[in-house]
């Protein structure tokens, strides 16, 4: 190995580390972070199909377009913090990678091609008005799982000393498994995530087809050591006497370093000797993977739920958008549930079907939606959830909303569970905790009688509906624990025109009809 050739390879390692580093930090601090979500191509792509427009800081994907269009898949090889775990975790060998076995294992195969079909997928469903690709996206895919899963274990673990308040999160534990499970297949197959199934992987690999830097063989300088499969991190066969798949490449230069006669080097403008330069895709999986993606949004929508029966639990965050255009651009990337201060926010389980797992809902009786708070609509990079201002947002005390505040709910009383009106029993903590001016929850002094057979006054709480926002706060502060007495469902909330209660609210819409 060469100074230079090892050189390169340890300027690679250093970028690979920096950028995961940067990638964890933005993610523990508490504070809205777009920066990896921004650039990557696969959402700005997905985003602009479903919704017709390029959301806002999307543009920066560019900055990981151009490269691969000239050089190749090096955000793959350098930058991307979940191929930079699949490559630590490829250093750890199993029986199966060791000796010959590493040698095959980094061969090309066939099944690579699979993340191309499930890129068309993802795009096709993209096409038809749905984001459910995000799910597979692997810079979602890693911070929602990070956030989600591993974050507030590794606080708990520490005794809180990643964060002041230790997060709970609903299938945290899912999450976290996903995760690992994918970084230990890498015993298996190097960087198998990355050359099996990541669709970034395969668009990067589809625009890098025409790339100015290549690899240039030379067979009669190699002496059969095999050195250069045996470091490959794209099973893109690098050895001569084979044809070199391009668009698997990770420029990880890994082969160059390990080669000890330099019978192979990259090269620009070099023509490439016995190359393939696009990515094998076969016509009759392509119009499978196509069809799959436009059939997948009908079938999935064709259930009660979206239209007919909305979910009482399904309270999305505050800007949210309409539930159809939700999902139209929430890549379910979990940055939302990140930044909220009160754990309010958690992935959806069933709340809005198959289409809508892992999006964002509130848990009020986890955590309530704080009345000052902005940040679930600065965190989001694709506009699912507007970016809005306390002005608009308009609950924080003191505040005038711009014309109505913005409501995500409203809350009801089970009464056969509540203190004051089930059991004459006095409490006023959910009045205390309404965070509205003036409060939508109030108290009426009732005549009731006691258990003795006397007679006592108690305060009796209602909710008034037009101040009500659904914060949640009510929920979460009640003292009955199992099932609270007051609880939040999704009616009236402001992002749809049908799911209502108020008849002035629908008069209003019918008149501007």
């Amino acid at each position: 190995m060469s100074p230079g050739r090892s050189k390169l390879a340890r300027i690679r390692r250093i970028s690979q580390i920096a950028w995961l580093a940067l990638f964890i930090l933005l993610l523990a601090i508490p504070h809205p972070s777009r920066l990896f979500l921004e650039v990557d191509p696969l959402t700005a792509l997905a985003g602009a199909l479903a919704s017709g427009a390029l959301y806002r800081g999307l543009l920066w994907s560019l900055v990981v377009i151009v490269p691969t269009l000239f050089l190749g898949r090096a955000f793959c090889g350098w930058v991307c913090p979940l191929g930079t775990l699949n490559h630590f975790f490829s250093w750890f060998k199993s029986e199966r990678k060791r000796g010959k076995g590493l040698i095959e294992s980094n061969r090309y195969r066939k099944w690579q091609s699979l993340k191309y079909y499930v890129l068309i997928a993802a795009l096709a469903a993209a096409l038809a008005g749905s984001a459910i690709g995000g799910l597979l996206d692997p810079i979602s895919l890693l911070v929602r799982s990070m956030a989600v899963g591993v974050l507030p274990v590794l606080n708990y673990a520490s005794r809180g000393a990643l964060a002041l308040k230790q997060m709970h999160f609903r299938q945290g534990a899912l999450s976290g498994a996903i995760l690992f499970g994918i970084l230990l297949l890498n015993l298996r197959v190097t960087r198998f995530w990355c050359r099996v199934l990541c669709p970034l992987g395969g668009l990067l690999g589809w625009l890098s087809r025409g790339s100015i830097l290549n690899l240039r063989k030379n067979p009669a300088a190699c002496d059969q050591c095999n050195r250069c499969l045996a470091g490959c991190q794209g099973g893109d066969d690098p050895i001569p006497g084979a044809l070199w798949r391009k668009a698997e490449c990770h420029l990880c230069f890994n082969c160059v370093a390990e080669c000890p006669t330099a019978g192979i080097a990259f090269e620009f403008m070099a023509r490439p000797s016995g190359a393939v330069s696009g990515p094998d895709i076969e016509r009759r999986k392509l119009l499978a993977g196509i069809g799959a993606g436009l059939a997948i949004v009908p079938v999935l929508r064709a259930s009660a739920g979206l239209a007919v029966e909305n979910d009482a639990r399904l309270i999305r965050p505050p800007g949210s958008l309409d539930e159809r255009d939700f999902l139209s651009r929430c890549i379910r990337c979990g940055a939302c549930m990140k930044v909220c201060p009160n754990n309010a926010l958690h992935p959806a389980a069933s709340e809005a079907g198959i289409e809508g797992l892992w999006t964002p809902v509130v848990a009020p009786r986890i955590g309530y939606c704080e009345p000052s708070c902005l940040l679930c609509g600065q965190a989001c990079p694709t506009g699912a959830i507007w970016e809005f201002t306390a002005r608009e947002k308009g609950w924080a005390a003191g505040s005038v909303a711009a014309s109505q505040p913005i409501r995500i709910g409203t809350a009801f009383y089970d009464r056969g569970r509540c203190l004051p009106w089930a059991m004459a029993t006095e409490c006023i903590v959910c009045e205390e905790w309404c965070p509205t001016s003036p409060k939508a929850i109030y108290l009426r002094p009732a005549e009731v009688a006691d258990a003795a057979g006397g007679a006592r006054t108690v305060r009796q709480p209602y909710v008034d509906p037009a101040r009500c926002v659904g914060c949640g706060a009510c929920e979460y502060a009640c003292p009955v624990g199992d099932r609270p007495a007051v609880y939040v469902t999704s009616i009236g909330e402001s992002r749809s025109k049908s799911n209502q209660i108020l008849l002035e609210r629908q008069d209003r819409r019918r008149a501007g009809k």
